[in-house]
């Protein structure tokens, strides 16, 4: 798939975001914000997903031990019910902007959203965690981090399998869901979880 080169805007300290988990049906929504440093770039960063679980963790490592400044961001379950999960994603956006040790003077954010609560310039890119490095970035951080959440929920419940699907919607998730019925971590605005509650 091809995407017209990304043109960075002229700033100093560019920050990157991302979220994962935004349609997972259980936990939080994580989202990370990365400056990095362009005197020590890192090689092959691109879109988490596209990665092997190997060659993530790796940049993961050089993500925080090369980079000016990394933060995460969230928002939990409830929150997500109380304010839908878009909102939810932009706000836990935020929060890894303001949680950043350097004020970026622009951020560049995953998507065709940008968080209205920011407190400097942004710019949404769509596709931008294939075609910036900020934003791949962020999107590995998140992703490492939420997973390891899941490999965590998975261990107090491992009759759903979290550690595999990580909360999505896949034919072992609706299984058990049928058969052991929700938990505190499911998002109960979502469909599938308002479904089995019989809430329509």
């Amino acid at each position: 798939m091809y995407f017209e080169p990304f043109v960075y805007p002229d700033a100093q300290l560019i920050a990157g975001v991302d979220e994962v988990g935004r349609g997972s049906l259980v936990g939080a929504v994580v989202t990370a914000a990365v400056i990095l440093d362009p005197n020590n770039p890192i090689e092959g960063l691109t879109d988490s997903k596209t990665l092997t679980d190997k060659k993530r963790l790796g940049l993961f490592e050089k993500i925080k031990e090369k980079a000016l400044a990394w933060s995460l961001g969230r928002s939990e379950p409830e929150e997500i019910d109380e304010i839908n999960i878009l909102a939810a994603t932009m706000l836990a956006m935020e929060r890894a902007v303001a949680g950043l040790s350097v004020t970026p003077d622009f951020v560049l954010v995953d998507g065709n959203c940008v968080p209205i609560g920011l407190k400097v310039s942004a710019e949404a890119v769509v596709k931008g965690d294939q075609r910036v490095a900020e934003i791949s970035a962020s999107s590995i951080i998140a992703k490492i981090v939420r997973d390891r959440e899941m490999e965590v929920l998975d261990k107090k419940y491992p009759q759903y399998g979290f550690a595999n699907h990580k909360g999505y919607l896949t034919k072992v998730h609706f299984d058990s869901l049928s058969k052991y019925g929700i938990i505190d971590e499911h998002r109960k605005s979502f469909k599938p979880i308002r479904n089995m509650q019989g809430i329509t």
